[in-house]
Order: C-alpha cells, then sequence, then structure tokens
C-alpha cells in the first residue's frame, strides 16, 4: 500500500512537471516536440488564406490565416499594409511582443529592397507570424485581414507553430 501511495505521488508530481513544461503562457512556451517532427518550411498561399507547415515535401499542419488589410499583391513600402511575397526565413521570435507569441519573418529580402528603392519609397518592415493582440479579450477571432502585413492566426495555432517551427526555418509566400 505505502509502495502504491509513493508511485501514486510520483506519477502526479511527473504530471504536474509536464503540464507546466507544455504550460501555454507565452514566457515559458518550450520547444516540446523532437527534432524529426519539426517543420522544415512554411508555406503561405495568400489567395487561399492558408499557412502550412511541412517536413520533407509533406504537410505537416495547416492553418486558415488573417492577412494584411489590403492583401492583393506583393509588399512594396511601408504602411501599404500588404503581406510580403517571395522567399524569407524565421530569424527570430518574440515571446512577449504585443501579440500572442510572434514568429519574425526576415522581410525586406534583397528584391523587397530594390522593388522599393526603384520606386523611391521604404519597404518597411517587421513582418510576423503571430497570434491575437494581447489586449484582445478572446483567443480565436474571425478569419477576416486585419494585420498591417502580416500573417496572423489564433492563440493555440500559433502557439503550436512556435513549438514545432524552428528559428531558420525558410518560408515561400505565394499570391
Amino acid at each position: 500500500m505505502y509502495l502504491a501511495r509513493i508511485c501514486l505521488v510520483i506519477l502526479a508530481v511527473t504530471a504536474a512537471a509536464w503540464i507546466a513544461a507544455v504550460s501555454l503562457r507565452a514566457d515559458v512556451i518550450p520547444a516540446v516536440f523532437p527534432k524529426d517532427l519539426l517543420a522544415d518550411s512554411i508555406y503561405v498561399d495568400k489567395s487561399e488564406r492558408r499557412l502550412e507547415l511541412r517536413r520533407a515535401g509533406g504537410v505537416l499542419r495547416s492553418y486558415k490565416i488573417a492577412l494584411g488589410g489590403n492583401p492583393v499583391g506583393p509588399k512594396r513600402q511601408e504602411g501599404d499594409e500588404r503581406t510580403p511575397e517571395g522567399h524569407y526565413e524565421i530569424d527570430f521570435r518574440k515571446a512577449d511582443s504585443d501579440y500572442h507569441l510572434s514568429l519574425h519573418i526576415n522581410y525586406p529580402n534583397a528584391q523587397d529592397r530594390a522593388a522599393s528603392l526603384k520606386m523611391g519609397v521604404q519597404p518597411g518592415g517587421a513582418i510576423f507570424i503571430h497570434g491575437l493582440p494581447n489586449a484582445y479579450p478572446l483567443s480565436v477571432a474571425p478569419k477576416v485581414d486585419w494585420t498591417l502585413g502580416c500573417i496572423a492566426l489564433d492563440n493555440a495555432e500559433i502557439e503550436e507553430i512556435w513549438r514545432l517551427v524552428p528559428d531558420g526555418t525558410p518560408v515561400t509566400i505565394v499570391p
């Protein structure tokens, strides 16, 4: 009987530790998936409002997304509310952003800078894949285009992406 109680206590402590480890608090979200289950690329189809996490050519996960408020066409200048199109990568993450978790896309790339320079405008920046604004009272939002050019998801979705996408992951965004 005593051994059974010890086993139950150990099981309870282990379960509590595991739950704490996968806590959804933005400041302590760990990478909990094994490396062989992580995405090796992100594919975004703007016209379908879809983001796919891919591994070895197959789709791991697919999500409905919201884009910039003026989504048609590539981002060319700061303030145009367009989501970029092209090849990028996740270069850093922010747990303490104004949104529920953010993965930074390294926009603008060389082609974006050249196109903006040719137009005589600033290309803008600060393009992220992120959750909802921290001030938003719900964790799920209607999938309407509302960002300033970022790619937005529900909070549970960005938490999953946060765990499945390492820094350095390539991002392809198509019209």
